[in-house]
């Protein structure tokens, strides 16, 4: 090769090299653990969507949209929100948090919860901005506020000590102290996601009121994403922190219709919040994804409308699906504590963190060259049993990776059929 092509390469690459906001971003957990599956082929409960069938008639909802003698609802719509589905949100978010929402000033419409949570970020956060994220947490959060020049503050739940020996996802707390001192006069945000992916804790009552004291004493906004707000198991509430007083000014809420519906590829989710904070994730939003698709909303807003008539009735979709991922959630736990594994019980959510340092005698991680053990556990149980779940470590920044990389999260909504196989794998190996 010659120099002269060696020099030529070197400038192209050095000018057309990746921007520095988004520098040190590496390959996401769900990119590597797509690319196993596809290459080994294992009992999959890593991740966070079903593998049953959609319930039929919100697929015949769409179904009929796509070929209904309107034609214009396979065309544009109202870039921030088609009309139907607004007013179907204001109508259910009214509701729920006792306050008239605008359908059209104070409700985006976005490309899923991804997208939401991307515009709220990117229409606040400036070079110098701290945001607070409480781990573990999500694994868009932080590279998002990264990218706009923010500065993230990390807070972890910590367990306190279990009662009876039995660990639920409530165990795991905000310290007070360390709380009050991660805010300051720099704090522009902080992220809460509950229930929370992936320890299932739902934030209570005392604790969304801690922090809105503390949003309110230092002036910072709230972005809340609750995508898994349908699922929330036992006697625990869903806590709308925007419903708190004082806060409504100061939260942008996320929802998702593809985890509400169980149609994660349908990719629309939503961002409520009052007009003056919606107006600037519309901007975001206009430069960036532009429309979302109408059928797929206009599907959604029929189901919603139905759903909400039938809100307090045992026959509301929501409701049947929490029981039956209760259901799900239960019957797993006992899984893996047959297996000899330490389930964190989950108060919302679709996982279930399980300490498998108990079989530590019965894996040899030697061949797996990752420096976090989850990863080399959780790659370990693919090449070797046949099952696929997700390192917990993921959902944390370095500093806090060791604090739950004795643990793997399993995704308990499949289908009966493949929960039985999991068990059957994890007897198999674990009773050897």
């Amino acid at each position: 090769m010659s120099r002269r092509f060696i020099q030529m390469y070197k400038t192209c690459f050095d000018k057309f090299r990746l921007p520095k906001r988004y520098q040190g971003s590496t390959q996401s957990v769900w990119n590597e653990y797509t690319q196993l599956f596809i290459e080994y082929q294992p009992l999959s409960l890593a991740h966070g969507f079903t593998d049953s069938p959609v319930p039929k008639y919100i697929t015949d909802t769409l179904a009929a949209t796509a070929k209904s003698s309107n034609h214009l609802l396979n065309q544009y719509t109202r870039d921030s929100g088609h009309p139907r589905l607004v007013h179907a949100l204001s109508a259910m978010y009214s509701k729920l948090i006792d306050r008239q929402i605008d359908p059209f000033n104070e409700i985006l419409v976005t490309a899923g919860a991804y997208e939401g949570l991307y515009a709220a970020i990117h229409s606040h956060i400036e070079d110098g901005d701290e945001c607070i994220v409480i781990e573990p947490s999500f694994d868009s959060y932080a590279p998002v506020v990264k990218m706009c020049g923010g500065v993230v503050r990390y807070i972890p739940l910590r367990m306190k000590n279990p009662n009876n020996g039995i660990i639920s996802s409530g165990d795991y707390v905000l310290d007070d102290t360390e709380l009050e001192e991660v805010f300051n006069s720099k704090t522009k945000m902080i992220i809460i996601n509950t229930p929370n992916n992936p320890l299932g804790k739902v934030f209570n009552r005392a604790e969304m009121t801690k922090i809105a004291n503390l949003c309110i004493k230092y002036n910072v906004l709230c972005v809340t994403d609750e995508v898994y707000e349908w699922m929330v198991y036992d006697d625990n509430e869903h806590v709308r922190i925007c419903s708190l007083p004082g806060m409504w000014e100061r939260t942008i809420t996320i929802g998702s219709a593809g985890k509400a519906l169980a149609v994660t590829g349908w990719k629309t989710g939503w961002a409520y919040g009052p007009a003056n904070l919606i107006a600037h994730l519309q901007i975001v939003h206009q430069n960036c994804v532009g429309t979302n698709v109408t059928p797929l909303q206009e599907a959604i807003s029929i189901v919603f409308e139905d759903e909400f008539k039938r809100l307090e009735s045992p026959e509301c979709y929501f409701n049947t699906l929490r029981l039956e991922l209760q259901a799900k959630r239960d019957f797993m736990i006992n899984v893996l504590k047959e297996a000899k594994m330490e389930p964190i019980i989950p108060q919302g959510g679709y996982f279930i963190l399980a300490d498998w340092t108990a079989l530590e005698d019965k894996v040899d991680l030697s061949s797996e060259t990752d420096p976090q053990r989850d990863y080399r556990f959780t790659k370990w149980m693919i090449k070797n049993i046949g099952l696929q779940a997700i390192p917990p470590s993921a959902f944390f920044n370095e500093e806090n990776k060791k604090l739950m990389e004795n643990f793997v999260r399993f995704c308990f909504v499949r289908k009966d059929e493949n929960l039985q196989k999991a068990a059957d794998i994890l007897k198999n190996w674990t009773s050897k």
